[in-house]
Order: C-alpha cells, then structure tokens, then sequence
C-alpha cells in the first residue's frame, strides 16, 4: 500500500525538536549547500504568528490555534509536494508538533484533527529532532522574532516532542552541543546522508 509520503512527494524529512535547536539554520544551510535536489517547507506556526495571528493563553483559544497551525503545515507539504515532485521535501517542523503544544494528551490532539499518530507517521520518511538549546541552559531568543517561550518551557516542549517523534521508525536525534558550528554540522552529514539513502 503507497503511503501518503509516496504518494505526494519524494521523501519527506521532518526536523523538529524545541525552540532554539537550530532546525531552521539548518535546512536553509542544507538547502543553500544541496540546490534543487530539496525544497524546504516552512513552518506553519511562524507564518500565522508572524503574520498576526493571535497567541492566546486561554485553553480553548489554544485549540483554535493549534488546529490551525496543523492546517496550514499540512496543506503546506502538500503544495510544496505537488510543485516540486522531484524533490526532497525538507519540513520545518511536521504535523504531529502541535501535540506537545496542545493543552490536552496528544491522544485528544489526533482525536480533535481526524487522524491518528499513525496515520501522520506515515507521511514522512524521517525525522530528525534537534535538542534546544535550553537543554545547555542557553538563552533561546534571537534566531526566530515569534518565539517567546523561556528556557523552562522551551526544555519541556523539547521533552514532549522528542517522546511523541521517538516512536517513529526512522527517528534521529541531534543533542544539543556547546558548539552550534558543530551541532549543525553533525545535522548536514546526516541530512547528507538520509537524502543520499532516498535516491
């Protein structure tokens, strides 16, 4: 049975983990470095919130919000997926993200979204997880204007999405390094390497 990854795009590669982990620098690094061979899905949360969209702290406006941000990242893999084909999709964040940000079990996320953990599994070839930066105690702001989590909410962020992501069967993690140089390079090599093993 074609899964849906296959079935509308190459290879898709997931790049997760908490704010501040480098995930962004380093697909637009790899991209920059690869070419045409990869197109980069941009995240979805960042272009609402960048765009006004509210930030509520209310609960069920929590909801909305992250029902919308998984909407959108959704349909952005798909677009980028029918325009490009060819090329690997290189996802700046996935849609089973919005579970660790969701103000509920991840279970009342993919009930809310008409899907499962499963299901959304299938849509992507890997996934590698970028431990933050708060994991070193590294102040996080600075590199994406819409983050406003502190290093402690940024640390458990991390926590809940390495332990949702973890069960997936090609699940890859970046651990944080005092070196950004070379935290990222130990993510081009093995974004290197996973595109090389997808043709």
């Amino acid at each position: 049975m074609m899964t849906e990854a296959e079935h509308n795009g190459r290879t898709r590669i997931v790049l997760t983990g908490g704010p501040g982990g480098g995930k962004s620098t380093a697909a637009d690094m790899f991209r920059r470095e690869i070419g045409d061979r990869v197109v980069v899905v941009p995240e979805a949360a960042t272009i609402l919130y960048g765009g006004g969209f509210p930030r509520p702290a209310l609960e069920h406006a929590r909801r909305s919000t992250q029902q919308a941000i998984f909407h959108v990242q959704r349909n952005l893999e798909d677009v980028q997926a029918r325009l490009y084909p060819d090329r690997v999709l290189l996802c700046d964040r996935g849609t089973i993200d919005g579970a660790a940000y969701w103000p509920g079990s991840p279970d009342d996320f993919f009930n809310a979204m008409g899907t499962t953990l499963a299901r959304e599994f299938e849509r992507y070839d890997a996934v590698i997880h970028f431990e933050s930066a708060a994991a070193g105690g590294i102040a996080i702001e600075g590199g994406n204007p819409v983050r406003n989590e502190t290093l402690k909410e940024a640390l458990l962020l991390d926590r809940k999405l390495q332990a949702i992501w973890s069960a997936h069967p090609h699940f890859h993690v970046i651990p944080h390094n005092a070196s950004f140089l070379a935290k990222i390079t130990q993510a081009l090599r093995l974004l290197q390497s996973l595109v090389d093993a997808n043709g």
